[in-house]
């Protein structure tokens, strides 16, 4: 597994613990607060978990597993996995934690940041796939299926 694909793993790892400690401290303040729980922390829980860990697994699983780019393929580009990783943990990161202090005091540089994370984790899984699109051919597939064999 090449290093790219493990930093996307571990920080999806990093995401599940910020999205189950944020989980926790929602049903401890609703159970045993009875606070009701603001669509601001529901949306900063699901995106540290969905976004955060769910789609970094996937990015990180997919650039590991998919086949090499051909050698003679120039539209893969390996600083656009590099870029993803950067646009979906600083777009996580910020969206989380804007979402969270929005909570408390929604201003209007909070709901601008909460934007701009979001554009920036919109702009990291497109070139996710981007990046992964090239890769998605038949690699022995190709043989087997040319002798009958069918999935």
């Amino acid at each position: 597994m090449h290093s790219l694909a493990r930093r996307f793993l571990k920080t999806a790892f990093v995401f599940l613990v910020v999205g189950l400690a944020l989980g926790v401290w929602l049903l401890v303040r609703r159970e045993i607060g009875g606070a009701a729980i603001s669509a601001r922390e529901l949306s900063a829980h699901t995106h540290a978990l969905l976004v955060g860990f769910v789609m970094m697994v996937i990015a990180g699983v997919a650039l590991w597993i998919f086949p090499r780019p051909a050698a003679d393929d120039t539209r893969y580009k390996p600083g656009l996995a590099e870029a993803a990783w950067w646009c979906l943990t600083s777009g996580t990161a910020l969206r989380v934690a804007s979402e969270v202090l929005a909570g408390f005091d929604p201003g209007a540089w909070l709901r601008a940041a909460i934007v701009a994370g979001g554009l920036l984790q919109a702009t990291g899984l497109a070139l996710v796939f981007w990046t992964l699109y090239p890769r998605i051919r038949a690699a022995g597939s190709a043989q087997r299926e040319a002798k009958g064999e069918r999935f």
